[in-house]
């Protein structure tokens, strides 16, 4: 698993230097990211910039970091500083709390968020309403310490397998998605939505082909990520047009 995990992450490198960026499949109603991040256009500039990761284990340990770290370090040598502050096992919650902390203090240039799979963790009992101010708070937060960082939502995969009273069971997990794409939309920050990504691998291969990437149903593995999530974040920071 993990020497094909490696293979398609190198495969993966090598069409990123090519200029060209595979998409991982996805359903066909899904609406193609067209905005490009504007720190890629920095790095094209020749500006150097710090990226801090933010969210849960899915960013902690998740292989999409370094997997991006790589990719862009080979497009942009020595241009591109990453800083990983998630932590495993929180949410929109926490975030708010530590927002300063893990993110303006670092003074990054652009920061990944993404809290959605764990702000539909049942027995944390967060409210939509209540997930919707932690991300408006932790958005303006940013916005005000920071104006010139571009922001970054993230919408991860479902967590799949885990039923009523499961001490990972997610309530609702759509319902908590869905304020991420809106708080993007309403604020015109990128959005990267993975979510189709995962239901089209759902409605296709069903939960035992989830589970080949997603062993545990919440956490996919270095080959999901290579396959499924790191190009489809690749595509969206450059705007679905190739490079060169």
């Amino acid at each position: 698993m993990q020497r094909t995990g490696f293979l398609l992450l190198a495969s993966s490198l090598l069409v990123l230097l090519a200029g060209c960026f595979a998409v991982a499949p996805s359903r066909p109603d899904a609406k193609p990211v067209s905005l490009q991040s504007r720190f890629i256009r920095r790095l094209e500039q020749g500006t150097r910039q710090h990226v801090v990761v933010f969210g849960t284990s899915l960013s902690e340990s998740g292989a999409w970091v370094p997997q991006l770290r790589d990719a862009l370090q080979a497009r942009f040598p020595g241009l591109v500083t990453f800083t990983d502050t998630a932590k495993g096992g929180e949410s929109s919650e926490w975030g708010r709390a530590h927002v300063e902390s893990r993110v303006i203090a670092h003074r990054p240039d652009v920061v990944f968020i993404e809290f959605a799979i764990n702000d539909a963790v049942a027995r944390f009992g967060l409210s939509p309403d209540r997930v919707r101010e932690n991300l408006d708070v932790m958005l303006d937060r940013i916005a005000a310490a920071l104006p010139e960082c571009e922001i970054i939502l993230q919408v991860m995969n479902p967590a799949v397998g885990k039923p009523v009273g499961d001490f990972s069971y997610r309530r609702d997990q759509p319902v908590y998605e869905q304020i991420y794409r809106d708080a993007a939309k309403k604020r015109g920050l990128l959005l990267i939505d993975h979510a189709p990504t995962w239901a089209a691998l759902l409605e296709t291969e069903g939960e035992a082909g989830f589970k080949h990437y997603v062993p545990d149903g919440v956490h996919p593995n270095a080959e999901a990520y290579a396959r499924f999530v790191t190009p489809v974040i690749l595509k969206a920071l450059f705007g679905n047009q190739a490079t060169g």
